[in-house]
């Protein structure tokens, strides 16, 4: 478990947090709110570390009973709830991982706390099981809400709860991360942090992945060659695609990244400011003969593609017509 000391960037909320302990003004019910990969469980679960702390001296010491057992994930006052339906939940999860166990007292903490990942999952039942305890809570009870969606939860909730923002951490922090912690090499740093737009834990599952560089070279050879490739090469890559582990919208997001830097060079001709630096030569042989109309019917086409795949659309019609916008506009 990171401490914390070590949780990268979001100063404000990590001095706003330590307050809470120095003062002893801890409240009952907190909101962490930020997209997926942004850090939320491990800021909630360094907290709940440093708070249950029972060493002397700096929060949280590290080496108490109380901090062991948190880092092993095994401290039996600090608890996270499950659901076993993926997409919601349920009243019966809460019922029984929160509501019917927060009347025990703690075993050994000074809190009791409970930790909801993926909270905005709950259904509105759920939501008005746990209003109670939210309204009504035992003195050593502290409930954490992480969510990617503040606005799902009802008025009631949302009112009782300290909401604690997780805006982007800075794209310098992010690549220090990874260069310093991850020994990711410079270039490729640039291209993690590039996608992950100040979510920490998105950049950092694109540098530790194995299929990063695989899924790089798949979209940089579609854009090398789309227009050489027959309609059957087409239906192949996109076959190929599929073997990835790395989200699909990882891939477009290459892609669109890709094609961004191909504007931006072509309207500046500033090698430093772009992100494919290791593509220089394939991007200045684009730039020649492409029009700045074409480059914007592949952006456009790179975003209705993400939007079909997230209705469920078929998933090889839509490469399909993508890879046929690409070859119908960037190449001679």
């Amino acid at each position: 478990m990171t401490e914390l000391k070590d949780i990268i960037g979001r100063e404000q909320i990590k001095r706003q947090l330590m307050h809470v302990i120095e003062t002893g003004k801890v409240g009952h019910a907190y909101m962490f709110s930020g997209e997926k990969g942004c850090g939320k469980k491990a800021l909630a679960s360094a907290w709940a570390m440093a708070l249950q702390c029972t060493g002397q001296g700096k929060v949280p010491c590290g080496e108490c009973h109380s901090c062991r057992q948190a880092k092993s994930g095994n401290h039996p006052d600090i608890i996270y709830i499950t659901h076993e339906k993926p997409g919601s939940i349920g009243i019966d999860d809460v019922r029984e991982q929160l509501v019917g166990d927060v009347q025990i007292r703690p075993y050994s903490g000074k809190y009791k706390i409970y930790i909801i990942p993926e909270a905005e999952k709950m259904t509105v039942q759920a939501q008005n099981a746990i209003l109670k305890t939210i309204e009504e809570p035992p003195e050593y009870a502290i409930i954490i809400l992480l969510t990617t969606n503040e606005q799902h939860f009802l008025d009631t909730i949302r009112s009782r709860c300290v909401i604690l923002p997780m805006k982007p951490v800075p794209d310098k922090q992010v690549k220090e991360y990874l260069m310093e912690h991850m020994q990711i090499p410079d270039y490729q740093a640039d291209i993690c942090v590039a996608f992950a737009q100040g979510n920490i834990g998105k950049a950092i599952r694109l540098a530790s992945s194995e299929d990063f560089n695989a899924i790089k070279s798949a979209a940089m050879h579609l854009i090398r060659n789309a227009g050489k490739m027959e309609f059957s090469e087409i239906v192949d890559a996109v076959k190929g695609i599929q073997e990835f582990k790395l989200s699909i919208q990882d891939y477009l997001d290459i892609l669109a990244l890709w094609y961004r830097d191909m504007v931006y060079f072509k309207a500046t001709r500033d090698v430093n400011a772009i992100v494919f630096k290791d593509q220089i030569r394939n991007i200045q042989e684009t730039v020649n003969i492409c029009s700045y109309e074409g480059v914007e019917e592949v952006m456009k086409a790179i975003e209705s593609a993400k939007a079909r795949l997230d209705a469920n659309v078929n998933f090889e019609l839509t490469m399909e017509l993508l890879f046929l916008v690409i070859k119908e506009n960037m190449h001679d």
